[in-house]
């Protein structure tokens, strides 16, 4: 009989924020990448132009720096999306913009260096640790972002913490890697679908695996 029991109304109010909350940050990361997503649906093979999307993609970091406000404002029992989003957008714009386009940078030189050296014979060998180092860029530059969205520290201080942290717990980096690797093919896929329906639930796992392992840097800003 008591698994028949009604749940209590804070339950109730607790899972419709949190859909709600989700739902309108789909929204807010729609408007705010509308460029990359009217691009992506206009063209039909995307990794072919992938210099212009990795140039386009800049539009996301602010975004992600708003979602994560977003995030924030949920965990502390806050609704008010819109001016979570934009207070994390206007704070962090120009950091993470500077954190997207040095991990762009990083990982394009890295899968260049292994299409370049695929066709020697070390090539194959080399292929794990291509790998390997662009998926730690990735983690690392998901970490400063989030970093990035709630403390002030300068990026050059936190860059060789953040990477001992990830590294120390590469287990939930490769776990950090493959959501948004799902929410990246989610959106190149299936561009406002993935936006309006997946990417918050995506970027929430991300944010809070990563909060997790970067809390020691956030108790010490």
């Amino acid at each position: 009989m008591r698994v028949l029991r009604p749940a209590r109304q804070e339950t109730y109010e607790r899972v419709f924020s949190t859909v709600y909350v989700g739902l309108m940050t789909n929204v807010l990361l729609a408007v705010a990448c509308a460029p990359l997503l009217a691009a992506l649906a206009m063209v039909r093979d995307p990794l072919a132009s992938w210099p212009f999307f990795a140039v386009l993609s800049l539009v996301c970091a602010p975004a992600l720096a708003g979602a994560f406000g977003c995030f924030a404002a949920l965990g502390a029992g806050s609704t008010d999306v819109l001016r979570a989003f934009w207070g994390g957008y206007r704070r962090a714009a120009g950091r993470s913009l500077l954190i997207w386009a040095a991990g762009v940078a990083a990982v394009t030189v890295l899968v260049l260096d292994a299409a370049v050296l695929w066709p020697t014979a070390w090539g194959p060998a080399l292929v794990p640790f291509f790998c390997t180092a662009a998926g730690l860029v990735v983690a690392v530059a998901f970490a400063l972002l989030t970093l990035a969205a709630e403390t002030s520290v300068r990026l050059r201080a936190l860059v060789r913490p953040c990477l001992y942290l990830v590294a120390r717990r590469w287990y939930l980096a490769v776990a950090d890697v493959v959501v948004l690797g799902l929410a990246v093919a989610a959106v190149l896929t299936r561009p406002v679908l993935g936006v309006l329906v997946l990417c918050s639930p995506l970027l929430y796992a991300a944010w809070a695996t990563t909060r997790y392992v970067v809390a020691p840097l956030l108790r010490n800003r």
